[in-house]
């Protein structure tokens, strides 16, 4: 495939139809096309609004705990300076976290789900649903849920609930019912099925609470819009503490909100490298990966048009991941426009080398990194000690790795 000419900014789509160059779109039932028209309505009417945004705001201020920490990771940083001196490479960069594990709930999750519960008062909807497969995002749902009174139903793979069985009762205690699914693989493909199936069957009072920068049109733009408080904050702090922009910025993509947060108030500077992190689990030889970006083609799932993982009869196929919230055969139309365009850099992480990273930022850093953000310190930790110490990386801290512990624990042949 030709990559498309490169724009003169890339952060300007979708276009009006949901696009990101061949990407994207709303691809739903006829009983939910007057619902997304509705919801994209609102959407548009509320983005550039000043008093949803300054509720917002508040809310991320005072509930959710924002801004979030830009911290250096001396650390790992001194770790692999000394991996570099040891090979005799170029020095080792500085290597910097954005700390989204701080937040309310423990993950980025909380930003966009406060933005969309606000987006459903305005709508006037009456209940809740979402899908997860970490369980973060069920987490967040069922905590903006709480916090604004409404009824939450959580779709989950029957497999993620088995792996992720502390938020399964953190999402209980909050109030909301968790719905196991067990079609497929019961993992978060068979979730956000399950998901769609319930708002084609209760159109009326029911708000979906997308998770991740993913689905038909409007979503991506609004998880995407909701998420850019990341790179927002991060790109302000690093010229604060650094006086200039990062040369490097890394971060783990599933569907892809953390990234997309994250890259997109960096998509214009062009010093700036970007590079998103792919579930390789057992390897690309194989299926058993989520590497759709890297390993797939483009098709048609939960109503956009994207990078996915399928057979040569355009079969969905499920792939497997280490992480439950990577674990998932496609990825945000968004990333896929940007994989083609060559603004950002896609690359897979296997699933013992992202077990190695948790070992390793707990060790030297003494903080406990979920899966999905380990897959992403994983990349640091293989091109950091070739850079030069004057250069900087951001890597997005995604999540705490409490709901890991257990999966950790396993891989190591470790009881807790």
């Amino acid at each position: 495939m030709n990559k498309p000419a490169i724009p003169n900014s890339f952060r300007t789509g979708p276009d009006e139809q949901g696009m990101f160059g061949i990407f994207g779109g709303r691809f739903v039932a006829e009983t939910l096309m007057p619902l997304i028209l509705d919801l994209e309505r609102h959407w548009n009417e509320v983005k550039d609004d000043p008093d949803f945004k300054a509720e917002l705001t508040d809310l991320s201020t005072h509930y959710a705990g924002r801004p979030s920490k830009l911290y250096f990771a001396e650390g790992l940083t001194r770790h692999l300076r000394e991996v570099s001196s040891a090979k005799g490479l170029g020095g080792g960069a500085k290597v910097y976290f954005k700390r989204e594990d701080l937040n309310h709930t423990g993950s980025h999750k909380i930003n966009n789900c406060l933005g969309q519960i606000l987006l459903a008062k305005r709508m006037g909807k009456k209940r809740i649903i979402a899908e997860t497969g970490a369980g973060q995002h069920g987490v967040a749902s069922a905590t903006v849920a709480a916090r604004f009174g409404f009824p939450c139903v959580v779709y989950m793979g029957a497999t993620d609930v088995a792996r992720q069985s502390p938020n399964v009762f953190r999402m209980k205690l909050l109030g909301a019912e968790v719905r196991p699914v067990t079609a497929g693989h019961g993992t978060l493909k068979d979730a956000m099925n399950e998901a769609l199936r319930d708002w084609v069957t209760n159109v009326e009072d029911t708000y979906y609470l997308i998770g991740t920068a993913a689905g038909p049109h409007p979503y991506p733009e609004l998880v995407r819009d909701f998420q850019s408080v990341i790179g927002i904050e991060a790109r302000a702090q690093i010229l604060e503490q650094e006086g200039r922009l990062p040369d490097t910025i890394i971060a783990a993509v599933g569907g892809g909100s953390n990234a997309i947060g994250l890259f997109h108030p960096f998509l214009d500077d062009r010093s700036v490298k970007i590079i998103g992190i792919e579930a390789g689990g057992r390897g690309l030889d194989g299926i058993e990966h989520c590497a759709s970006m890297n390993a797939g083609a483009p098709g048609v799932l939960h109503g956009n048009r994207t990078y996915l993982l399928q057979n040569a009869d355009g079969q969905i196929m499920d792939g497997h991941s280490i992480s439950a919230g990577l674990d998932y055969p496609g990825v945000g139309p968004e990333h896929s426009w940007l994989r083609d365009s060559g603004r950002v850099d896609y690359v897979p992480i296997l699933d013992d080398e992202a077990l190695e990273a948790f070992q390793l930022t707990t060790r030297v850093e003494g903080i406990i990194p979920a899966l999905e953000s380990a897959h992403a310190i994983a990349h640091a930790v293989k091109i950091v000690p070739a850079m030069d110490k004057d250069q900087i990386v951001i890597v997005n801290l995604s999540g705490r790795g409490d709901k890991d512990v257990h999966t950790v624990a396993n891989m190591l042949g470790m009881e807790i």
